[in-house]
């Protein structure tokens, strides 16, 4: 059932209905083989997440419901940026992540706009491929797993680019397949159960291979990529249940 509901019901919703879940579920999985650093919660387990064509077991927590991705944005944030300790910094935060919204909200340093084209939790609502803000205005900006879903990703990477400051930084994870050289996109393939198997998700128009850095640079970013495994040991890796081989891009405005 709930694997059926994850994949069936639309975002809005599962938004929504997940600050009911989170009461009950991390006391089912009460245990500490596996830790969130995020929540800093211990549990036996974590939920399985994903399509039939990408499930994955042992990866969402139950709390605050963080992904893979998740805590591994949030420990190259906590140990490698100044993300925490920087006096101020604006930050646009793109289809914001429930796990990080409360939180980054209530950090001193931040001042804080998060934007989406329906999200129910966002504070602005706006499509990528134009971007209703100024030039020059944000040091940070997160957009995770956006570019496999929209029209245009360069385009949609050139109007972030556009409202960062020079200095500044973005994340911009996506769904990447290693096995794949370049991104493998097909405008024929529209039925969501196709899209599903070509692409790992219903609803997403693309599959990024290794070349997903270059698309970056293509929006006037210099790319540069965080190997979870260089800082990480295997336990830790293990721990934190972080995805093998998954590399970070922190893309930067020279």
């Amino acid at each position: 059932m709930y694997k059926y509901l994850l994949n069936t019901l639309p975002r809005p919703l599962l938004i929504r209905l997940s600050y009911v879940f989170k009461f009950f579920a991390p006391w089912l999985y009460r245990g500490n083989a596996v830790t969130c650093p995020v929540c800093e919660r211990s549990f036996s387990k974590f939920l399985s997440y994903g399509s039939n064509v990408a499930h994955r077991e042992n990866v969402l927590c139950p709390y605050d419901l963080t992904l893979e991705r998740h805590r591994l944005m949030w420990l190259y944030l906590k140990h490698q940026s100044n993300f925490f300790t920087a006096e101020q910094l604006g930050v646009l935060h793109i289809a914001p992540e429930q796990c990080f919204l409360p939180l980054f909200k209530k950090q001193p340093n931040l001042k804080y706009l998060t934007g989406d084209l329906e999200s129910p939790i966002a504070d602005i609502h706006f499509d990528l491929h134009e971007i209703p803000l100024e030039d020059n205005r944000f040091d940070v900006v997160f957009c995770n797993h956006v570019m496999e879903h929209v029209k245009d990703p360069i385009q949609c990477m050139r109007e972030i680019y556009r409202v960062m400051k020079v200095g500044g930084w973005a994340i911009m994870q996506a769904p990447q397949d290693f096995n794949r050289e370049e991104t493998y996109e097909n405008p024929a393939i529209t039925s969501p159960e196709d899209r599903e198997k070509h692409f790992w998700q219903k609803d997403h128009v693309r599959l990024f291979g290794k070349d997903y850095p270059r698309w970056m640079e293509k929006a006037g970013f210099r790319v540069e990529e965080f190997d979870l495994n260089k800082h990480f040991s295997a336990q830790e890796i293990q721990r934190y249940r972080l995805m093998q081989g998954e590399v970070l891009y922190i893309a930067h405005k020279n």
